[in-house]
């Protein structure tokens, strides 16, 4: 991989990529031999983002490798609807929307809100008299998860089997893991085991319907047809694994950010609705999802005055946009008062985060009542270990000392 494109996926720079970002800044347009072109602005990312010249579908890429959710030659899944364009992308994300929101659903993520508290609370309590916990494994992993396989009617004891599968799925998110075809080999393999998986559950919702976002996604009906079972594995892989992942490290991320501003944490131990603004700044300062790889033009564009030829690999690099200075004053400095705040945390434009409602919630929830439980919380390491992602970055571990529970 050229030099600059190594420096933004070397495992190397995770506890900090900024200072790579800040010099990729430097030329909005970065192209190397036989790279990506990579895109690292707000402006033109933004731009790109709602830009119908840019594709999702990996049909339109004439050189590169694929992504760890289509792939269906050599896994006999079709791609989730965050990898096809439009009328497809959008007839699957409206069937997928209907049983998640408005109009059929209008409160379905609202109506979680005392369930959550409750996993949340469980969590805490389960620390128990320890004084010392590892908030990923013990905190930010279970609770997502428990979250989203309660929304899609999946057995939560069932977490051990899938986990196996969704760890190297998401490990090929990771550009750099597309030089190495074990790792490839290995998250389509471990796709295809998801997806026969859920097939299991899908059959059992197609003879006893649940009130559940499986059973919805068997029985859709409406304007724009119905899914294809085929179509309702690939998009239950992708809730299954986005509904958790990213709201990890958007946790993580955001009690690590806490704990080393421990003068927000205290306005947040006694402000819990300070919690709002706090994971809108967290989602500029330190979003879970860096960097978008999955892009490429469908015709020649010129992005600020740089010719991108047609079929060419873009790289949205949302986290260095999030800092660019040209849009956000002091962009390095977390500030939960910030009242200028259209971050790319959740991307834009058609793409947008589908779950971005719920991960809000839950990062709200959780960061708030860590902040009233835990009494004088610090960090054990800092930097932590973090995961070897440059897709989706937070710490592997996050180990958090305090002296007891509220």
């Amino acid at each position: 991989m050229p030099s600059m494109l190594r420096q933004i996926t070397d495992f190397a720079n995770r506890a900090n990529p900024y200072p790579i970002y800040e010099e990729l800044r430097r030329t909005p347009v970065l192209h190397e031999e036989d790279g990506p072109y990579v895109i690292s602005t707000y402006y033109d990312i933004e731009a790109l983002l709602h830009d119908p010249r840019i594709s999702s579908d990996a049909v339109n890429v004439t050189a590169g490798g694929d992504d760890e959710l289509s792939g269906q030659e050599a896994t006999g899944l079709p791609p989730s609807f965050i990898r096809l364009d439009p009328p497809e992308h959008d007839r699957l994300r409206r069937i997928a929307n209907s049983s998640f929101g408005p109009p059929h659903r209008p409160r379905r993520i609202e109506n979680l809100r005392g369930d959550l508290g409750e996993i949340v609370t469980g969590l805490i309590d389960g620390f128990g008299d320890a004084r010392q916990v590892d908030l990923v494994d013990q905190f930010a992993y279970p609770f997502p998860v428990t979250v989203i396989c309660r929304l899609l009617g999946v057995p939560r004891e069932d977490e051990p089997r899938f986990r196996a599968w969704v760890d190297p799925i998401v490990a090929g998110l990771d550009p750099d893991s597309r030089t190495s075809a074990d790792s490839e080999r290995t998250a389509q393999e471990a796709r295809l085991q998801l997806g026969m998986y859920l097939n299991g559950l899908v059959e059992q919702r197609a003879k006893e319907p649940r009130d559940d976002m499986l059973s919805d996604l068997v029985d859709s009906k409406g304007p724009v047809g119905a899914m294809t079972t085929m179509e309702v594995l690939s998009t239950a892989v992708l809730l299954l694994i986005a509904g958790h992942e990213t709201t990890v490290n958007l946790i993580t991320n955001g009690m690590l950010t806490l704990l080393r501003h421990p003068e927000v944490l205290e306005r947040l131990r006694d402000d819990p609705g300070l919690s709002v603004r706090i994971v809108e700044e967290l989602l500029r300062y330190e979003p879970p999802v860096q960097l978008l790889p999955q892009r490429t033009c469908i015709t020649d564009i010129e992005v600020h005055g740089v010719t991108i030829p047609k079929g060419s690999r873009i790289w949205l690099v949302l986290a260095a946009g999030n800092r660019d200075p040209e849009r956000f004053k002091d962009p390095d400095r977390f500030d939960p008062d910030r009242q200028d705040i259209q971050h790319l945390g959740f991307g834009s434009g058609i793409h947008s985060c589908f779950g971005a409602p719920l991960a809000r919630l839950e990062a709200q929830i959780a960061l708030s009542e860590l902040a009233r439980r835990l009494e004088n919380p610090r960090l054990v390491e800092d930097p932590p270990p973090y995961r070897q992602n440059a897709v989706l970055r937070g710490p592997r571990h996050l180990d958090i000392a305090f002296d007891g529970l509220r």
